[in-house]
């Protein structure tokens, strides 16, 4: 592969964490544009640009000298983001938004979120921008959120816990994203993605215990506690989403689709593989 420069967003978490790695890996020439770089440790070989992606005019230096750039949708200024990564010259855009955006449900604030930034994309298109957008299910590290609740005791309190998502790997999805960085072949496509099952959150909590030796429950959640619940971590708009989105079927994030192993030339991983290759992540909490 040749030593293109690419630069990541969100290079710190999960994702982006992981699409770093995996460039590194075939030797590409990573940098990313992060608010303080000072309070950055990124892999060696990283190079690190201040730089935010809610303030375009912030990014000249981080995109300079860049051939494609991977970009987290839902940003603040998603048309000038846009205009900004074409006026640097950069040649493709890997945007990262969700598959709730399949079916553009009217008036629900996460799906309008999404589809603007993805129309944002598509504006710059005209001004020779090439683009694939990546529509993933919701996240395996999700359940990350769980440990405080786990620190308290073997039940988790869940909103929709009769929902059932099938959730991906950030190492699938970051896999998919590099390919469609390093690659021509996903040029001016949308990919849906998700993990290879739908499964209940009572079950990843009963592989996560098999995993720590703890028996894990699910306590759910109803009425006007779910609302409640939601409130605590989401802005009014956002609540009634994904109330619209789970509670009223406006969306269905149990589908299942082959692209992951499509274009990895390989299944998707399960559940129970993230679980394996992060049980550590829960060894602070007691009984682990």
């Amino acid at each position: 592969m040749s030593r293109d420069r690419y630069l990541v967003m969100g290079a710190t978490g999960n994702v982006g964490g992981a699409l770093v790695r995996q460039l590194l890996a075939v030797g590409a020439e990573v940098r990313a544009a992060v608010r303080d770089p000072a309070a950055a440790s990124p892999p060696a070989g990283v190079e690190v640009v201040a730089g935010d992606f809610d303030q375009p005019g912030s990014l000249a230096a981080a995109l300079a000298g860049v051939r494609a750039a991977f970009v987290l949708g839902g940003r603040r200024e998603p048309r000038g983001l846009m205009s900004a990564i074409w006026t640097a010259g950069v040649e493709h855009v890997v945007l990262l938004t969700s598959r709730s955006v399949i079916g553009r449900v009217a008036g629900n604030a996460i799906s309008e979120m999404w589809s603007t930034s993805e129309d944002a994309l598509q504006a710059a298109e005209a001004r020779g921008l090439s683009w694939t957008v990546l529509r993933p299910s919701g996240f395996q590290s999700n359940a990350l959120r769980w440990r405080a609740q786990l620190r308290a005791g073997d039940a988790v309190r869940l909103p929709f816990a009769d929902v059932a998502i099938a959730a991906i790997d950030a190492e699938d999805l970051a896999g998919v994203a590099a390919a469609a960085l390093t690659t021509r072949a996903y040029v001016g496509q949308h990919l849906e993605l998700s993990g290879p099952e739908a499964l209940l959150p009572a079950t990843q909590l009963a592989l996560l215990g098999a995993a720590l030796g703890r028996p894990l429950s699910v306590e759910p959640l109803v009425g006007e506690a779910v609302r409640t619940e939601l409130a605590r971590l989401f802005p009014p708009a956002f609540v009634d989403a994904q109330l619209r989105f789970f509670r009223d079927g406006e969306f269905d994030d149990a589908r299942v689709v082959s692209t992951v192993a499509r274009v990895l030339g390989r299944p998707a991983r399960t559940f129970a593989q993230w679980v394996a290759a992060h049980a550590g992540d829960f060894v602070d909490i007691p009984g682990a």
